[in-house]
């Protein structure tokens, strides 16, 4: 979307389709020694770019790194891991490290904190200052507003801080910090990002918001100020929330040569998540009128697989070739999805993101579509457990 940016005559790709061929090096870690003599841009900040920027610091003759807006950047203190402890484990235990992460992430307690990571600590941090605001207010959606804001700005001023402490240019440090609230924009985590800007061939072009505004064929424009490259590199990320055509690339067509996008015009409606009336055989995978579990993905792949494998097997055991949802079922889901209370990550302040419809929040079918289980993840997957195995599969029906 950058306009002339097919004028570009140097070398450029997006980071999913990574060109070791240019960069040499590989995913395996081996250095990028072809770029010691280029001087490479990149375009982005978000939490692709946070993970390509320190590898790409040190391969390059020169990095540009053209910021729109600061990460958050906690740490992420990885550590070697002790293989006797990891032998002490007993089978089972990468339930057990989910269902303990997403109690913890939810705002329920536990008696040890499994994962321990910055994630975990936001979210204690959160759920300790609305507790505290409960014993005060009661159950008072304002006051809980107000608790989760104090233990939002707590926390980014150490990330603001940390800023200070890791990069010697106090310039450069002020351009790096993140002026927005940790939840507006997906939090990052990293142990190497924010040194990155301290090796002299690494400069920060901060672009006040406006991101890259054009380029030609030696290189890209801030403003009126042009930088030139040798390769342009696209840490752009990926499609979140837009349309399921424009991602996928083809329609889904269900009975009645309906598509999926034309069934959802006023919103996603659905079973589960995973069921949509109209559409049979058609299984999705994800966490949206789910769990909602958006700080462990996978941890919904992983739950919707075993339904999913239920589900097939329950239909083949009895022969059936057609599984769908009924319009009823549906309907009652989505109805109980929508009596859930909106999520206090709705701020009109936040920066626009895949977090807040990226700022879109006058958009009816927002709600609909951020919904999840009302009593909360943990509650979702014991519930779903249940109806899996309950052998029953109600809403669903099976057909020869």
């Amino acid at each position: 979307g950058i306009s002339g940016i097919e004028d570009f005559e140097g070398h450029c790709f997006h980071t999913s389709r990574w060109d070791y061929g240019y960069t040499g090096g590989s995913s395996q870690g081996e250095p990028m020694d072809n770029l010691a003599d280029k001087v490479v841009g990149i375009i982005g900040t978000g939490a692709t770019g946070v993970q390509a920027i320190p590898h790409l610091a040190k391969a390059a003759g020169e990095l540009y790194v053209f910021q729109r807006t600061p990460s958050s950047i906690d740490v992420r203190n990885n550590a070697p891991i002790d293989p006797e402890w990891f032998a002490s484990l007993e089978p089972g235990w990468q339930g057990e490290w989910l269902t303990n992460f997403a109690t913890l992430q939810t705002g329920g307690f536990t008696e040890v904190d499994l994962v321990d990571d910055g994630w975990t600590d936001i979210a204690k941090r959160i759920r300790d200052k609305v507790v505290e605001g409960l014993a005060v207010h009661g159950f008072d959606r304002a006051a809980r507003r107000a608790a989760y804001e104090a233990s939002d700005d707590e926390k980014m001023a150490e990330i603001r801080a940390r800023v200070d402490a890791l990069v010697q240019d106090p310039a450069t440090a002020e351009l790096l910090k993140p002026w927005y609230r940790q939840l507006c924009k997906r939090p990052c985590f990293h142990d190497e990002y924010l040194q990155s800007y301290n090796l002299p061939t690494v400069h920060l072009i901060d672009t006040g918001g406006r991101g890259v505004e054009r380029a030609d064929a030696n290189g890209v424009f801030v403003g009126e100020t042009h930088y030139r490259l040798d390769c342009l590199i696209f840490a752009s990320g990926f499609e979140v929330g837009t349309d399921l055509a424009r991602r996928a690339g083809f329609s889904t067509t269900g009975r009645g040569g309906v598509t999926l996008s034309q069934a959802w015009e006023d919103g996603m409606v659905s079973l589960h998540g995973m069921h949509v009336h109209g559409f049979p055989n058609l299984f999705l995978l994800g966490f949206s009128q789910a769990a909602n579990l958006i700080s462990n993905v996978t941890h919904n792949y992983v739950d919707s697989s075993a339904t999913l494998a239920a589900i097939l097997g329950h239909a083949k055991a009895i022969g059936a070739a057609q599984v769908e949802v009924t319009g009823a079922a549906q309907a009652a889901w989505v109805n109980q999805i929508l009596e859930g209370e909106e999520p206090l990550l709705f701020d009109p302040d936040c920066t626009p993101g895949y977090y807040n419809n990226e700022g879109d929040l006058g958009d009816p079918r927002l709600r609909i579509q951020s919904g999840g289980y009302p009593e909360g993840s943990v509650a979702f997957f014991a519930f779903i457990e249940a109806w899996r195995t309950s052998g029953r599969f109600d809403g669903l029906t099976f057909s020869a």
